[in-house]
Formats: structure tokens, C-alpha cells, sequence
């Protein structure tokens, strides 16, 4: 049996919830435990280093966006310029690694197009996603969740 099949992919959706109610997908308290969410942006070429570190501040401080509950729900992010010597960078300018106390708060974080109702979608996180797309290369973003 191949390692991939011995540890199928999670779509983050189980039994009980999906995006269609994303009241539950994206609650608090939907399927607690650490998530981390880590994101790689390629910067379109003559992006200044003054712009990227503005995307890296904008990004930063996501982490004091609150809920409808008024209290913050991201964890910590962690930023920086890629710095690795391996050469396996494959373009990519600024990583981050964003962590979430539960699948819900990470599902209210991505927001579309996983969530399209706009009551269960972070605004800010939204918002710096239509802000940063301009300044980012073509196929210019990764992103992998895992569990903690």
C-alpha cells in the first residue's frame, strides 16, 4: 500500500458540517485542536522591498482581527523572508505559518471559496487577500494546512 493511500487527504469537512452550513464549518469550537496554515507568496518582479515588507506587516496583523464575539481567534503568525540555502525555494519571496485553535476558526479565516456567506468570513482576512493580489507573480501563492 503506498504511503499516500495509508493517509488519505482530510477535506477539513466531516459528517456533520459542511461549507453549505457554515454557521457550524466555521464556529469556534468545530473540531478544536491545533491547525497550522502556512502560506508562501512569489512577488511579481519589481516588487520593492518596501512593499513587501507593508504585505508582511498587513499580514501580521490579522492576528488581532476579532470574531462577532469581539476576541481575537488566530493564535499566532509567524513571518519572514525565505532565507534557506538549499536552493529549493522555487521563487517564493515571504512565507508564513498562521495557527488556529480549531478547524472552525481556520475555515472562518479562509473564507471563499470554501465560505461564501459573508457572516461567517473574517472581512479583514478578505479584504488583504484582494489588497495583496496585485503585487503577487502569477501562481504566486501556496498554501497547506496541517494539524498539529
Amino acid at each position: 500500500m503506498s504511503r499516500r493511500s495509508e493517509h488519505p487527504v482530510s477535506t477539513g469537512t466531516p459528517p456533520d458540517a459542511s461549507p453549505a452550513d457554515a454557521a457550524a464549518f466555521t464556529a469556534r469550537d468545530f473540531r478544536p485542536g491545533a491547525i497550522r496554515h502556512i502560506v508562501l507568496f512569489r512577488f511579481r518582479d519589481g516588487t520593492s522591498d518596501t512593499q513587501m515588507d507593508d504585505v508582511e506587516r498587513r499580514f501580521r496583523a490579522l492576528a488581532y482581527t476579532p470574531r462577532d464575539d469581539g476576541l481575537p481567534y488566530i493564535l499566532s503568525i509567524d513571518a519572514g523572508p525565505q532565507m534557506s540555502l538549499e536552493g529549493a525555494g522555487s521563487g517564493f519571496d515571504r512565507g508564513f505559518i498562521v495557527t488556529f485553535a480549531s478547524v472552525g476558526d481556520r475555515n472562518f479565516y479562509v473564507g471563499t471559496p470554501v465560505v461564501s456567506d459573508p457572516r461567517h468570513v473574517d472581512a479583514e482576512h478578505d479584504a488583504f487577500k484582494r489588497w495583496v493580489a496585485p503585487l503577487l507573480a502569477p501562481d504566486g501563492v501556496v498554501v497547506f494546512d496541517l494539524t498539529v
